[in-house]
């Protein structure tokens, strides 16, 4: 039901990896927060004895022994990695990156996050024992990361959202290049090419078209094992094994097919029919989106804490505090979390933008850029690995790495939290790419009048009308319901409140949806429950989260649809007449408001109306 929109829909596996990552985060610090205290309990030595505990693996005379931790680190994280690779290999093959001009400011500004936090870091701890930990700061942590724009809520618009989570995914790919390139010690030529040799047998079974899944699971544990013997790290290994797995976009042959198949064994079922069926519909769906599905869930809410739990526990007490306040380790981390990423991310972006490489998804500002890149100074997961790494057989640089880890994550949400409440909220209006400026070319026309067909609060004499033409999914109108309220309660019977349409289809790609439905809401009496229920859930505004407040308020979403689309069209058309270039537009007594949106400000120029109303002859 959705209007195609400047924004590119999120497929099926971006949206799970956006939802899941992003719901897994409370589950993330929560166990963060365990692993602190069990460190800092009285018997706080308990934590690093459990974790290195010794756990062998053997068959006959040969097999290799790693501690709990090293399992966590090296075994269960390959999985994870592994995810990452089906990621990447989506996003690379049929998502976001195939597209040049989409993808080149966010891979330039990824690259930037990576280089600066690394020369920050480097610039302090040139020439000292802390050097090799310089990849410790490069990395953003996508669920912190995902979670903390969840939390900001609306001020985080979708195109915010796949920019940063594109850079993200950019990110991860050149961390783990530097994993592999750069923390790599001891190869082993034999190990390698076995690893080589495994792989060529994936390879060739995907060319004969060999699906049988124990052979790639058995040859994926021999690409593991083998990658661990190597000197390489194993996490390598997940993401390979990722990158390998078949990823196509549904096409139209496949669908039909499957259609088919399901039609003919509704007429004649049969165990033969049921069998071609399962298949045929699963052959809709890649087995890279299939398994991202499957195991998103294991990995973000039980790998990926698990891991944060046998790393995070560092101890925090005058002692380590103190060292790590002059330590060159902790600052250089926490200055390239929250300076490095900052100032590599939006010179990144500035760089593309300018030189006319690409451009941002949607219609985002440099507040909103600016807060994104703020957030993504939030490294963990990936920055507490390479911590192991770099420092191995140094527990007193690591634990000065991870007190400074938790200070420049904490450091960069807090700035970015400010960033979107000081330097995005200025300004206030959505606006499409075009929209009409103050250049005098624009003449606007009058307001129409008040109707009956209108949606109004207060009563018909009311000797002022506040008109808002606005957009359930912009941000600035979300704010302005409380505004609007609080104004209704001041000035009681004097305010009239009228709400028109002026969906951005530019800019958000679920407002013409979510505006027809509140239409099929009036037809039934319930426009201004379904108003509260769509501003209160603008994250939540696809056709299945439409179709669900439709039918809790029992109304049926999209009947009638044409008449309706057709109502949402001719109020924003007239608005674009009357002057509306973007959301919220507000008119006071059919005059365009043009100050500030709080409630100082509307009430300044209620006030004002009120005065002329009464001098009024």
């Amino acid at each position: 039901m959705t209007e195609r929109s400047v924004v590119p829909a999120l497929p099926a596996g971006l949206r799970a990896f956006l939802v899941t990552a992003t719901n897994s985060t409370s589950v993330l610090l929560a166990a963060t927060v365990a692993g602190l205290l069990w460190a800092n309990l009285p018997l706080g030595d308990s934590y690093e004895h459990f974790w290195e505990t010794e756990l062998a693996v053997s068959l006959g005379e040969r097999g290799f022994s790693l501690t709990l931790r090293e399992w966590v680190n090296d075994g269960l994280m390959t999985l994870f990695f592994f995810v990452i690779g089906l990621e990447i290999s989506q996003q690379i093959r049929v998502g976001q990156l195939r597209d040049r001009r989409l993808v080149a400011v966010p891979v330039v500004a990824a690259a930037g996050g990576i280089a600066a936090p690394a020369l920050i870091y480097t610039a302090i701890n040139a020439g000292g024992p802390g050097a090799a930990g310089w990849g410790i700061p490069v990395a953003s942590d996508t669920a912190f990361v995902l979670g903390l724009l969840a939390v900001i809520g609306a001020r985080c618009p979708e195109p915010l959202r796949l920019f940063v989570l594109t850079l993200t995914v950019v990110d991860d790919i050149l961390a783990i290049l530097i994993v592999a390139v750069f923390y790599t010690e001891d190869l082993s030529p034999w190990a390698l090419l076995a690893v080589a040799v495994l792989v060529g047998l994936i390879v060739a079974l995907r060319w004969l078209q060999i699906w049988r899944a124990p052979a790639y699971v058995a040859l994926g544990l021999g690409v593991w094992a083998a990658m661990l013997e190597s000197g390489v790290h194993p996490t390598a290994a997940g993401v390979l094994l990722g990158m390998l797995v078949t990823v196509y976009a549904p096409s139209e042959h496949k669908l039909l097919t499957a259609s088919e198949i399901v039609h003919a064994l509704s007429r004649d079922p049969s165990p033969e029919l049921e069998r071609l069926a399962t298949r045929s519909v699963q052959r809709t769906v890649s087995i890279n989106e299939r398994l991202q599905l499957r195991l998103l869930p294991w990995t973000s809410y039980v790998i990926v804490p698990v891991f944060a739990f046998a790393n995070a526990g560092v101890v925090l007490n005058a002692e380590t505090l103190g060292e790590a306040a002059t330590s060159p380790i902790a600052i250089g981390v926490a200055a390239g979390l929250l300076l490095g990423k900052f100032g590599g991310i939006a010179i990144g972006t500035f760089i593309p933008l300018r030189l006319g490489w690409g451009g941002l998804p949607g219609n985002l500002v440099w507040g909103q850029v600016l807060g994104g890149a703020a957030v993504s100074g939030i490294g963990f997961t990936v920055a507490l690995f390479i911590t192991g790494l770099a420092f191995a057989d140094e527990p007193a640089m690591q634990s000065q790495a991870k007190i400074g880890i938790l200070a420049g994550s904490l450091l960069a949400a807090v700035m970015g939290w400010l960033i979107f409440r000081l330097a995005w909220d200025r300004g206030g209006v959505c606006a499409p790419p075009g929209a009409p400026g103050d250049d005098g070319a624009f003449e606007p026309g009058p307001l129409p009048p008040v109707t009956a067909r209108d949606h109004v609060r207060g009563p018909d004499d009311a000797p002022v009308a506040l008109v808002e033409y606005g957009d359930f999914e912009c941000p600035y109108c979300g704010r302005a319901v409380d505004t609007i309220r609080r104004l209704q309660e001041q000035y009681g019977d004097r305010l009239r409140y009228v709400f028109r349409h002026f969906p951005l289809r530019e800019v958000h790609p679920h407002a013409v949806s979510a505006a027809v439905v509140s239409e099929a809401a009036a037809d039934r009496g319930r426009f201004w429950e379904m108003h509260d229920l769509l501003f209160a859930n603008q994250l939540a505004l696809t056709d299945a989260d439409l179709t669900s407040y439709a039918e809790r308020l029992g109304v049926e979403a999209w009947a009638d649809l044409a008449r309706h689309r057709e109502r949402v069209n001719t109020d924003r058309e007239a608005g674009e007449r009357s002057g509306a270039s973007g959301t919220p537009t507000f008119f006071v007594n059919g005059t365009l408001h043009e100050g500030p949106h709080d409630q100082a400000g509307l009430a300044a120029a209620i006030d004002q109306a009120l005065e002329e109303a009464r001098g009024a002859p």
